[in-house]
């Protein structure tokens, strides 16, 4: 392997040349794709005498420059790129290169799925495709000419609005496509194929007609309806929210089965992964829906942010994707619940990038470096990059936001820039100078407020302390403290809040105080007795807090803020769960508490179900200092088997009043019945009693919907093997042939928690419906397998074997997959000396295997770093 080049941010450049206009010819033929690519170059630096133009993986057939043909003598050919001499203002180039897609197994550039050709260009693939200056601040109008056979391609799209189509000779046709909008080349589209289709039509604001299509694999078709509802519903919020009107006369959107993401948003033009598309009440289970919802509103968003401005450098990537999370997020809670999706999405930051700043590839959510830039779409990019816009909008508020995001749009539509503009246009709304406030985008890490208060009687004051322990970066550098909201509440015996009246405490809105100091003590008066403290209420602020006087149980009970009761009841079971793991009994106080939700009628079933969810097993690893997995589980299933015991009646009562197997609604009562009466279920198959067992298959041969019969399946995996084995095999005999439910399926076999998962993920590998080349199912067995602590973990350190054998097997079909496999070991810093030893090894063994991708070994040389 070449020494991989590290790329920095304090390099960066504008590109010395520019690209205008760039007409594109497709000819599709079985084996090879021609492409004919006819730029208009300009200058931009006037001392630049070289163009270089990025380029590989495909063979140069023909140059021209302002036609004339240049032979290899007057050109340099690298392995990466073409260098041609060009010491003029303008020139016009043409190159012809030939791919083959079908050999594409990295699927990046123009790849075959199935019998679909199709494109995924971001980052960088579009060097794949021709040469080009490929980089994301060079912005050029595309039209594009496809021509294909037409019985193997009825269907050809690109990029922006249909211009023309025709029949030619030899079975062959055309269409051209133009889009009038200048775009980066990582947002180019091209798709080919034999694709079913739906269609529907959306009216903007202005009343233009909008032509809107979703195309899938035929037979499919029936399952694009909800993703269509889900686009209609996207325009119209993006429109009333954010005054965002859609631009071009059509919006398609093509499913695919072999696809790196979760989707891409190429302009008037996305391609799906078809988990985030293809769905009904058969197939997919309420969580699939509401995945779907989201991914297509977020693509959508992307128009304008990401599309209509885009990022300067990839270093700027969370300029786009941390703003279109939050959008996404913000469209969720009013489709659905402000407070569970607030509830998922601090689930989601936790579970995912907490987990990653942490770790040893923690970094920036605007980073400064890089080996691979696929390596950086990260949790911390996407999601924590929407809590700081989320921050932002706490800062302003909505009206404020609004004109903010207004300011920007009108400034910088049509451009590529970075963070510093975007921040330009919070600050001429924000009341609060923002200089501190960046430092959200330069430090990595997961900050940790420490807090106290000291009450006074007489006086009626409360004094709060609070401190910002700043943990060092990844380089063992010192960071600096941080600028942030911070909502709180002071709560009588009755849970009624307290006024916020402080004469030291810079209070922004009511109940929210701005925190810039590394210790402060805020004083607030007229609290007439000892309050209950409420902190970081709606999870203002994306940090850790440690407070020794929260009432956890009173807050469970009372607080107004709802998502602090959900934060009281997750932190008061980790704090069970810690003293069990410490040999002491289960605290009566957390089974008194659990009872009084499961007694409490009044509360909405779904938010219901989130109180009741006890601490998952890599929650609980993060508040490890070495990790003891099987020490986890083991308090775990006690607490469980204890909660079930002490409650059997009341859940088996709930179960009864909630099971309607004959309901395959996906509205929101529908959908928070099943999810409580799955959570009762999955408490009392704990107890392993046969007849518990009994209702769970019940449950799976009577409902009609995918989320019971797949809930209830993963229980009997777990909790009765011997009712699992017919029940898995009546589910495989029935959807076999359907790949989006194989993954269900893969998945389930994956992550069981029982003895022997190894032994039968490795017999599953040569199951005739998993095909390694496949991202979806990949993630769906390998992915599960490396996320199941219980399994990967297991002390004779074969799971780590395992993996680190996938890792370099896929490693040589697919580096960005594999480098997302390889994230499976970032552990290794917290492991005990042997199981530690067992993974260094397997960590080595991928770092010095030949012809290793720059993706894995970016990924497990940080993570061997930390040794």
């Amino acid at each position: 392997m070449n020494e991989p080049k590290t790329i920095y941010l304090s390099d960066y450049t504008p590109s010395d040349y520019t690209i205008p206009t760039c007409t594109l010819e497709f000819i599709i033929d079985n084996g090879s794709t021609r492409v004919d690519n006819v730029m208009e170059i300009h200058r931009q630096n006037s001392d630049a005498k070289e163009l270089r133009l990025n380029g590989e993986m495909m063979d140069l057939e023909l140059l021209w420059v302002d036609d004339v043909l240049y032979d290899e003598t007057m050109y340099t050919l690298e392995e990466d790129a073409i260098l041609i001499p060009l010491d003029a203002d303008s020139a016009r180039i043409r190159v012809i290169t030939r791919l083959y897609p079908d050999e594409n197994t990295a699927l990046e550039g123009l790849y075959r799925s199935g019998g679909i050709w199709c494109t995924q260009n971001e980052p960088e693939g579009f060097r794949r495709i021709t040469y080009f200056i490929d980089r994301s601040d060079v912005m050029t109008k595309f039209t594009t000419k496809i021509i294909a056979n037409k019985k193997m391609c009825p269907v050809i799209l690109s990029n922006g609005n249909l211009r023309g189509t025709a029949t030619l000779e030899n079975g062959k046709h055309l269409a051209i496509w133009e889009d009038p909008i200048p775009k980066p080349s990582y947002l180019f589209a091209l798709v080919a194929g034999d694709l079913g289709s739906i269609h529907d039509t959306f009216t903007t604001v202005s009343g233009k007609k909008v032509e809107l299509a979703i195309y899938c694999d035929k037979g499919n078709e029936a399952k694009c309806h909800h993703a269509m509802r889900s686009l209609k519903k996207s325009m119209e919020w993006d429109e009333v929210t954010f005054g965002r009107e859609y631009d071009l006369e059509v919006y398609n959107i093509v499913a695919v089965d072999s696809f790196n993401m979760g989707a891409m948003e190429n302009k008037g033009l996305n391609v799906f992964n078809s988990h985030y598309v293809l769905a009904d009440e058969r197939s997919a289970t309420d969580g699939d829906f509401m995945g779907i919802e989201s991914v297509i509103a977020h693509e959508y968003f992307h128009n304008w942010t990401g599309n209509r401005i885009t990022c300067r450098s990839w270093f700027e990537l969370t300029l786009k994707e941390g703003l279109t999370v939050f959008r996404d997020q913000c469209f969720s809670a009013d489709m659905n619940s402000q407070l569970l999706q607030r509830i998922d999405d601090v689930k989601s930051l936790r579970e995912r990038q907490f987990v990653e700043d942490a770790g040893p590839t923690a970094h920036p959510i605007k980073p400064v470096e890089y080996i691979e830039i696929n390596n950086f779409y990260t949790a911390t990019v996407y999601e924590k990059g929407a809590e700081v816009i989320r921050m932002l909008h706490t800062l302003l508020g909505a009206d404020k936001f609004r004109l903010a995001m207004d300011a920007y749009f009108d400034r910088f539509d049509g451009q590529a820039v970075g963070t510093e503009e975007f921040l330009w246009a919070m600050q001429t709304q924000s009341p609060i100078d923002l200089t501190q406030f960046k430092r959200w985008y330069s430090q990595e890490r997961t900050l940790t407020l420490k807090i106290s208060s000291e009450y006074d009687e007489n006086a009626q004051t409360l004094s709060l302390m609070i401190a910002q322990h700043i943990p060092k970066d990844t380089h063992g550098r010192e960071q600096l403290p941080y600028a942030f909201p911070l909502a709180m509440g002071l709560l009588d015996a009755k849970g009624n809040d307290y006024p916020l009246k402080s004469a030291n405490a810079t209070i922004i809105h009511e109940g929210i105080i701005w925190i810039d100091e590394a210790t402060t003590t805020l004083t607030f008066d007229e609290v007439v007795e000892t309050p209950k403290l409420s902190l970081n209420r709606h999870f203002s602020a994306p940090v850790k807090i440690e407070c020794g006087e929260i009432d956890y149980p009173f807050l469970m009970a009372h607080d107004t803020d709802g998502f602090n009761r959900y934060e009281a009841s997750q932190l008061f079971g980790m704090e069970t769960l810690e003293k069990m793991m410490q040999g002491e009994e289960i605290d009566p106080r957390f089974i008194q508490a659990y009872g009084v939700v499961i007694q409490d009628d009044s509360l909405e079933p779904m938010f219901k179900g989130e109180l009741l969810a006890l601490p998952s097993i890599s929650t609980m690893m993060q508040r490890q200092e070495i990790l003891d997995i099987e020490a986890i589980h083991g308090a775990l299933e006690t607490l469980k088997k204890r909660l079930a015991h002490e409650f059997k009646e009341e859940l088996l009562s709930g179960i009864e009043a909630l099971y309607n197997p004959h309901n395959s609604e996906i509205d929101a009562l529908s959908m928070a019945y099943r999810a409580l009466k799955n959570r009762y279920l999955g408490l009392l198959m704990v107890l392993e009693e046969e007849s518990i067992a009994h209702v769970a298959r019940n449950h799976y041969d009577e409902s009609i919907n995918m989320t019971n019969r797949l809930a209830a399946l993963e229980l009997l995996e777990n909790y009765a093997p011997n009712q699992a084995s017919e029940a898995l095999e009546d589910f495989y005999h029935q959807h076999s042939h359907e790949t989006l439910i194989m993954n269900k399926y893969f998945g389930l076999r994956a992550s069981s928690r029982r003895k022997g998962t190894l032994e039968r993920v490795k017999a599953l590998q040569n199951d005739p419906a998993f095909d390694i080349k496949v991202p979806n199912l990949v993630r769906a067995l390998y992915g599960s397998f490396a996320r199941n602590m219980v399994a990967f973990h297991a002390v004779s350190g074969e799971g780590y074997r395992f993996i680190a054998d996938k890792v370099i097997e896929i490693d040589a079909l697919n580096p960005q997959i594999a480098s997302g496999l390889a994230g499976a070991f970032k552990g290794y810093g917290k492991l005990s000396p042997l199981p530690k030893a067992k993974m260094g090894m397997e960590l080595e063994r991928i770092k010095n295997h030949p012809n290793l991708s720059n993706n894995v070994y970016e990924i497990v040389v940080k993570i061997l770093e930390v040794d």
